[in-house]
């Protein structure tokens, strides 16, 4: 058995026994389409790179928080929201938004140019976020 399955099972099953239900978290992105479009035509791998880089920088910078320590104790369980945003400025106004209401999250830059590109919340309860989130869809 791949180590952290092991964990994951054991968890599930203390779960089980107290008869307490587990609280679901989900980690949000929200990545910007107009990259995936001209003028700039990322290559999906760039886009999916982008997104990599927010969500593992959010979960380090929050690792000590419980709700990221309860998110990566149960691996086979992680759940993530791609959402996107259509551009630059809509990106940004979001980061201000969750900044001012105290919302965990890192907005990536892309060094060298210095372009945000994604912001990932740490992993979140639905119901504390969703009321920032509701308004963009999922990426395709």
């Amino acid at each position: 058995m791949p180590r952290g399955v092991g964990v994951a099972f054991r968890w599930a099953r203390k779960m089980a026994v107290s008869g307490a239900e587990p609280q679901i978290l989900v980690q949000y992105l929200v990545l910007r389409k107009d990259l995936s479009q001209a003028p700039f035509s990322w290559p999906a791998g760039a886009l999916v790179a982008q997104a990599c880089h927010a969500a593992t920088s959010a979960l380090h910078i929050h690792r000590d928080h419980p709700h990221t320590a309860a998110y990566l104790q149960d691996l086979g369980r992680m759940r993530k929201v791609v959402l996107e945003a259509a551009d630059e400025s809509t990106l940004k106004e979001l980061a201000e938004t969750l900044q001012q209401k105290n919302i965990d999250h890192v907005l990536w830059l892309e060094q060298p140019e210095n372009i945000a590109t994604c912001i990932a919340l740490r992993p979140y309860p639905k119901e504390e976020v969703n009321q920032y989130l509701k308004k963009y869809r999922l990426f395709k």
